[in-house]
């Protein structure tokens, strides 16, 4: 008798073991969604006083909810930047800096809460007709993408006119 109650025991021990304590796995669903979307034109060129910028390959990227449909954190602008000097002195670029303007030509402002970066460093002196290829990865406010207000990029490029000027001055001091 004692062992027909211990092997029931043991029985249903196993039973609850397996069916009481058995997982469900579900598959996760991703909850977010890169998107890249391509600008148009593909490729732009703009001669400037001094300079000629090629803008090429560039993509905004952002990060979607997938459920809201609504853009999560600050969208991405990444491309292709060449600059020529085309001036007849070199030239000491500094740096670029990114604006966005509508369709009407006025400035498309971050909203609270977003990262802006939207300045590129370069330092790097450029002769006649020499070209400076880089990156450009910036950041572009949501309301240009989702609104779909964006009508040009404004490209602020920051550059010292050469020849330099240096002096150099020099303190007589010792340590006593």
């Amino acid at each position: 008798m004692d062992f027909k109650k211990i092997f029931i025991l043991i029985v249903l021990s196993l039973a609850i073991g397996f069916f009481g304590c058995a997982k469900e796995e579900k598959a996760e669903v991703p909850t977010q969604e890169r998107i890249t979307k391509n600008l148009v034109p593909a490729k732009a060129e703009v001669k400037g006083e001094n300079f000629l910028i090629e803008l090429s390959d560039l993509r905004v990227t952002t990060v979607e909810d997938i459920a809201a449909k609504e853009i999560l954190g600050t969208p991405k602008l990444t491309g292709r930047m060449v600059i020529t000097n085309k001036s007849e002195g070199m030239l000491d670029i500094q740096g670029v800096t990114v604006g966005y303007l509508d369709q009407a030509g006025e400035p498309i402002h971050f909203e609270s809460g977003e990262e802006i970066a939207t300045a590129s460093l370069y330092l790097r002196i450029t002769k006649p007709e020499e070209t400076m290829t880089g990156g450009l990865d910036v950041t572009i406010p949501r309301k240009a993408i989702k609104e779909n207000a964006l009508g040009s990029i404004e490209i602020n490029l920051v550059y010292i006119p050469s020849p330099l000027n240096r002096e150099t001055i020099v303190f007589p001091e010792k340590i006593e």
